[in-house]
């Protein structure tokens, strides 16, 4: 269960770092993205980062 949750934490944390840098303009792939530039990711993908941090440091005091 411990690996589950570690992964699955990696997985949003990564994914809310992608969302960032494609709002912030740092990734624009693929260019017909609808969220290269718009600013609204850069709070969504922190968030959703932040989430998978906390999934992440939880595993560790999962049973």
């Amino acid at each position: 269960m411990k690996a589950l949750l570690r992964i699955f934490g990696m997985l949003l944390l990564v994914l809310g770092l992608l969302f960032m840098a494609q709002g912030s303009g740092y990734l624009p792939w693929p260019a017909e993205s609808f969220m290269v530039g718009d600013r609204t990711w850069v709070f969504y993908g922190g968030l959703t980062a932040a989430i998978g941090f906390l999934v992440i440091f939880a595993s560790g005091f999962a049973l």
